[in-house]
């Protein structure tokens, strides 16, 4: 009776019940005994907060923050997705028709197919919220130089003052939401870490290749989405469990593949939900708050359901099929061995890539509902993102960036994964980045991250850091790093310097698609085994059970 009295409330939303029993006088002073260490706990992620601002510490975050937007300012000097590509160009074209669009025509047909909204010629085919981001975007533009959103004139307009303005508006999109993220989110993960790993894993997340060379090279707004995800992160590690909720849903409302992150959140939330005297009621609150997200989002498309509808079939073109290009997952993979375009429909692919997404997530879904914790969570979030990008349906290139970035979020807990996988998503996108004319960046922000410590040289007090994570355990096992750089350089050489074999034009491309997906996929399997054996964070387990 005893035990079962303790274990009614772990989290901050549920509350006890008042009685006189002595058992319960007892527990009571136990209570207030967890309860100041769980105050002292919440004080310090409170502090951990803005701590950089009023110590001497405030500068090295600034200085790691400053140079990673210097770094984002000269790759966006470089070339773009479909620069004088014409007819219909690329992502560059793609993002600024959009404000084109948003801009000079109404709301409700910004999803439509009309006279000045040709869905053939860069529709929009993101959610909502990335419309009104364009509308936004659109707006500046169209005040400093209305030629550039100009209706039906403007595509393919491409001079060097609209560029410039083209490429602010994803740097400032950096440093209005994935850069404050990312500050608050290493605050509060690694508040009980020393400056210099604290440092040293807001330098990772900022300083990663692949998000730099895709938003600031190939031109996309990642930063948005990926910073809300993180936002959110942020939010579950502090236990506002709503403020997650609305962070997330506005993830999703920007880009539709932050659903690669949704199997992480809702297991997490529900095992936390499980963990309340009345789950059905913390449920409930949750779902809530994600429908009045939704609905604030979708506000203006809600008059009727052909509306809702027309913009549902822009997020999920199943036309477009299995892959794109040359993605290293199951699909594009094994597809050399296996045509599974030619041996099954359109429909029947769907489902098959669904029920494998499904199989793949349910482990670390399992785990986090069964035992939810801040870094079980993290580690969710990364195995979520594998099962999608490895076997889910309409996958392109960038959508690596779902997996790195929680692979980034760990850096401190697992950094031989980080050191594996930023390379090989940065590879695996290599014949999109030469495509787009962004060779020079490619080699540099690659150098540039190897050149970077591993770990940090000094922990708590001073004292040495230990090896940490669990990939390189042996002499023999060290051998791993080496030989897959060393394969990684000989299909640098032969894909750049090389020509292929008439017969086989895309012979490269294919290596190095089965080449980053054997990586990825070894990755997963480890990562979803690093999750369930994840060693217990004894405080965290303490303090929700004194609460």
């Amino acid at each position: 009776m005893l035990q079962s009295e303790t274990d009614v409330s772990r989290t901050p939303n549920c509350r006890s019940q008042r009685s006189t029993s002595p058992f319960i006088t007892v527990l009571t002073r136990r209570s207030a005994i967890g309860t100041k260490k769980k105050k002292k706990m919440q004080k310090k992620m409170e502090q951990a907060i803005v701590w950089p601002w009023k110590s001497h510490k405030w500068a090295t975050f600034l200085a790691i923050s400053m140079f990673a937007f210097l770094l984002r300012m000269l790759v966006s000097l470089h070339s773009y997705s479909g620069a004088a590509v014409p007819p219909k160009y690329g992502d560059y074209e793609a993002q600024r028709h959009w404000m084109e669009i948003t801009v000079h025509t109404p709301v409700k047909q910004w999803y439509q197919n009309t006279t000045d909204n040709d869905l053939r010629y860069w529709g929009l085919d993101y959610p909502p919220l990335t419309a009104y981001q364009s509308f936004v975007h659109g707006i500046f533009l169209n005040a400093v130089e209305p030629a550039a959103v100009a209706l039906h004139t403007s595509r393919g307009y491409e001079n060097t003052s609209s560029k410039l303005l083209m490429r602010w508006t994803v740097l400032s999109s950096d440093i209005l939401v994935f850069f404050p993220a990312v500050l608050v989110f290493v605050a509060l993960y690694y508040c009980q870490h020393a400056t210099q790993e604290q440092a040293w894993a807001l330098a990772m997340i900022l300083l990663q290749p692949a998000l730099m060379l895709i938003d600031h090279g190939h031109f996309q707004y990642n930063c948005i989405s990926l910073g809300l995800a993180v936002g959110a992160a942020a939010a579950v590690i502090m236990r506002q469990e709503l403020m997650a909720c609305i962070l997330f849903s506005l993830s999703l409302n920007h880009k539709q593949m932050s659903t690669y992150y949704a199997p992480a959140f809702f297991a997490h939330l529900l095992g936390r939900c499980f963990q309340c005297r009345s789950p059905v009621v913390g449920v409930t609150r949750l779902g809530v708050m994600v429908l009045a997200t939704f609905a604030v989002c979708w506000w203006p498309f809600l008059s009727s359901w052909q509306s809702v509808l027309q913009v549902l079939s822009r997020l999920a073109p199943l036309e477009r099929g299995l892959y794109e290009d040359y993605v290293a997952n199951f699909w594009c993979s094994t597809s050399l061995l296996v045509k599974w375009k030619q041996l099954f429909s359109i429909p029947m692919l769907a489902r098959l890539a669904m029920g494998m997404t499904i199989g793949a997530s349910l482990p670390s879904m399992v785990q986090q509902i069964l035992a939810p914790s801040a870094e079980g969570f993290l580690f969710s979030m990364l195995n979520s993102s594998f099962a999608f990008y490895l076997f889910a349906f309409q996958v392109h290139e960038k959508s690596v960036l779902l997996p790195v970035l929680p692979a980034t979020l760990l850096a401190l807990n697992e950094p031989q994964v980080l050191q594996y996988i930023v390379p090989i998503a940065v590879m695996s996108m290599l014949p999109l980045l030469r495509r787009d004319g962004l060779i020079i960046p490619y080699f540099a922000l690659l150098s540039l991250f190897f050149l970077l410590p591993a770990h940090p040289v000094y922990g708590p007090q001073g004292k040495p850091n230990k090896q940490k994570g669990g990939i390189v355990k042996s002499s023999a096992l060290n051998l791993l790093p080496f030989c897959s750089i060393s394969g990684a350089v000989v299909l640098h050489l032969i894909y750049l310097f090389l020509h292929p074999p008439a017969r086989y034009p895309f012979l490269f491309e294919a290596l190095i698609t089965v080449y980053c997906f054997v990586h990825f996929l070894a990755l997963a399997i480890y990562t979803n085994w690093r999750q369930w054996f994840q060693p217990v964070d004894r405080a965290e387990v303490s303090a929700d059970k004194e609460e």
